[in-house]
Parts: C-alpha cells; sequence; structure tokens
C-alpha cells in the first residue's frame, strides 16, 4: 500500500439520507476510526436518530437534501470536510453544490440525473449521467477539492475492479462489461424490490448507454438479452441492457473499445416495470388528483413507492446473495487472449446477522466507507471531479478484504 503524501486534517463527515443505505453506511463506520465524528441528516427526525445510535461519535439532525442553504449551515456549524451523498439522484446536485460553497470534499453513490436525446432517444445521448457534475470541474479543482462521483458499489467497485484489470491484468481491453445479479427471494412479497423503486425505475426505463467506438450511444431498454452464469451458488441469470453510471466514468481512465452494463432483472421484474410505463406511473412531474380532500399533485412515481415496501426493511424476508461484478475481455499482460470476471458477492444471512442490514443496500455502503479511509489516511488523493477509476485501483481492494469482505475473480 502506497504511503501517503501528508497527513489530512481530522475527517468530520456529514451523511446526507438515514435510509437504507445511510443506515447500512453508519453501521459499518462504527467499527472504523479513521474519522473524528458522523454528523447524520435525513428530513425524518426517526431515521436520522436511530441510524446515529449505533455509536457514541455520532450525532444527527433534520434537513431537506433539497435545501441547500440548509445545508450549507450544518456543514458549517459542525465544521465539516467531508460530505457523503446517500440520498437518491433527484438530490445529487443540491448536495453536491452545498459541499462545493461549503469547500469540503464530497462523495455519492449516484450522479446527476440524464435527459434523453429529443428527437433520437435510442440512438442518441442527451444529457448524460453526471454531465452537471462534471461540468464543475474546473470549479472544483480551482478549490482544490474532490468530488469522487460514483462511488458505490455500482457504479464504484466495478469502476475499481476496470482500473485493476488495466494495471495488472490486461495489456489490452476489448470489453469492460459490467454484470450485476442475484438469486434474492423476498418472502411474503409478490412484487418487493430489494432496493428504492424511485432509483430502479429511473435506470431502467431510460435508454441505456454503451461506449463503442471511442463514442457514447443510447440503445433501447431491456437490450441485448444475455444469460450470465453468477458465481458462488447463484448461477444464470438473464442480464440486460440498463442506463448506469459506470459506463460514463471508466472510459474517462481506462482504454476500452466497448463498456456496457448489463442486470439481472428478470422477466417479471421487467413486465411490471414495462406496465408502469405504459400507465405513465413512471412519471415524475406531479399530477393532478381529485380525492374526497379535494385536489392534490402528486408525482405517479412517488405513488408506486409509497405503496411498495421499503427495502431498508425488508432484510428479514430476504433469502439469497447478491454479486456486483465486471466481466474483462481482451489480452493479458503477455498478448494471449483472456476473459475474467472480478466480482464481490453478499449473502444476505450474514449482512443481516453481522449488521443488522439487508445485503444489497449493505453492499452499496460498504465502498464509499473504504473510500472515506483511503482519503483520510492520503492514500487515496485528487481534486475536481473524478470517479474511482482515476486513483489506484489495490489499496482499496486490500482495504475491502481487511474490511472481512472479500472480492474474487473468476476466468471465463
Amino acid at each position: 500500500m502506497a504511503k501517503p503524501q501528508h497527513k489530512p486534517a481530522p475527517m468530520r463527515i456529514l451523511l446526507v439520507g438515514a435510509g437504507g443505505v445511510g443506515a447500512a453506511f453508519a453501521s459499518i463506520a462504527a467499527r472504523r476510526d479513521f474519522y473524528e465524528t458522523l454528523l447524520i441528516v435525513d428530513y425524518d427526525a426517526e431515521s436520522a436518530e436511530k441510524a446515529a445510535s449505533v455509536d457514541s461519535r455520532f450525532t444527527w439532525a433534520t434537513a431537506d437534501a433539497g435545501d441547500v442553504e440548509a445545508l450549507v449551515a450544518i456543514a458549517q456549524e459542525h465544521r465539516i470536510t467531508h460530505v457523503m451523498n446517500a440520498v437518491d439522484p433527484r438530490f445529487v446536485m443540491p448536495v453536491f453544490e452545498a459541499a462545493r460553497i461549503v469547500g469540503a470534499d464530497y462523495l455519492d453513490m449516484a450522479m446527476s440525473l440524464s435527459q434523453r436525446h429529443p428527437q433520437e432517444p435510442y440512438s442518441k445521448t442527451g444529457v448524460m449521467l453526471g454531465d452537471q457534475q462534471f461540468a464543475q470541474h474546473h470549479l472544483w479543482q480551482a478549490n482544490g477539492r474532490l468530488a469522487l462521483v460514483g462511488m458505490g458499489v455500482e457504479p464504484g467497485l466495478a469502476d475499481v475492479f476496470a482500473r485493476y484489470a488495466s494495471d495488472h491484468l490486461f495489456s489490452e481491453i476489448d470489453e469492460l462489461g459490467v454484470r450485476d445479479g442475484s438469486n434474492i427471494t423476498v418472502e411474503g412479497y409478490e412484487f418487493a424490490p430489494s432496493f428504492s423503486i424511485w432509483t430502479t425505475i429511473e435506470e431502467c426505463l431510460n435508454p441505456p448507454v454503451v461506449w463503442e467506438n471511442g463514442t457514447w450511444h443510447t440503445t433501447s431498454p431491456f437490450s441485448d438479452p444475455e444469460v450470465f452464469d453468477f458465481p458462488e451458488g447463484i448461477g444464470p441469470v438473464e442480464c440486460v441492457n440498463v442506463e448506469h453510471e459506470e459506463v460514463l466514468l471508466m472510459p474517462r481512465f481506462v482504454n476500452a473499445k466497448k463498456v456496457t452494463f448489463k442486470y439481472g432483472l428478470g422477466d417479471e421484474f421487467i413486465e411490471v416495470l414495462k406496465t408502469l410505463s405504459k400507465l405513465g406511473l413512471d412519471r415524475t412531474e406531479p399530477v393532478a388528483v381529485r380525492s374526497s380532500a379535494g385536489e392534490v399533485e402528486v408525482s405517479p412515481r412517488d405513488v408506486v413507492a409509497a405503496l411498495l415496501p421499503n427495502p431498508a426493511k425488508l432484510g428479514p424476508q430476504m433469502r439469497g446473495k447478491t454479486c456486483a461484478g465486471l466481466w474483462v475481455t481482451g489480452k493479458d499482460k503477455e498478448g494471449a487472449p483472456r476473459s475474467t470476471y472480478l466480482y464481490h458477492v453478499v449473502d444476505n444471512e450474514w449482512s443481516m446477522e453481522e449488521y443488522g442490514h439487508q445485503c444489497v443496500v449493505w453492499q452499496t455502503a460498504i465502498c464509499p466507507v473504504v473510500a472515506l479511509e483511503l482519503l483520510a489516511t492520503g492514500v487515496w488523493e485528487g481534486t475536481g471531479v473524478l470517479g474511482p477509476e482515476a486513483f489506484d485501483a489495490l489499496p482499496f481492494l486490500d482495504l475491502l478484504n481487511a474490511y472481512g469482505s472479500p472480492w474474487g475473480t473468476k476466468e471465463l
């Protein structure tokens, strides 16, 4: 592991969001000592207080993640050095902006939202994921601050795998193919997503982006299905193209002819999403609804989210494992053909017993904690708006193992 060039100031973290991933983040961070304090903020006081109760170093407060002024005031009052964004992508830009104003470093696990090409959405890109953030790269760089974007598991760990494969395993890369799947079931529910349905609708129904021959293009949702055989007993799962940040991040620092993201959704899940789209229930714009209480305006997608169970509370009913990984093809360091899957598997039974959090949110949360520890010790350094592939991958993977959550490889 590389030695730090200097000792950073004591880390004081503001965690925005105490939902499933935020609460899991707090539980993981409670076992580490690389920071001075952690302040947990959520619009729901009960959630913030519960997440903070796992460690005496933690405090909590209430605030709206969309209120830049409130976040700035809280961060300044508590002398925050790092802002950790654990809310859904709608609030990326307000939290991102608050961190920049305060002069704190910033991390998130999902990036600013995309907008479809107005005329040709299924062939040409419009505003891409993260474009709003990358447009401010020069501001962050000029301030000497770091915005580490896409630092969850997907995006996040897959991007670390891409850098590791490029530096240590491959001399030439044909494709970086993110492949995620699971064999998770949820007892007692016909349909119960294990992650935020708001985010799931956003990424699954938007035109997926593919990097190919030096440029980005889009395709249709759920396109190019393939069956991928996942490790550690999960087995074959059909995966389809989905919009995701890795495709926008990896080509910035890793040379590859093609970059894709495919997710194992399953036929039933895809049909539900298609039905929501046909009915307009995927829309985020408020619509007027007449009720006995009068006329109110509600977002159809928010109604869908309200009707479904909270993913953070599904852990006791969940069974199975989740796998996040990267399938890399090309030539090894000696020039011979190579096909390798780098992966990270979490068993729900283990994560529930060890941490009290279901495996999907826990797997997402561990990666930013590892990244923050590397920043706290000076092993990772940088300025501007950067993704995980901008940094040396080996210290991250070594520390992930040290956290007791090992990663693996499989030759295909």
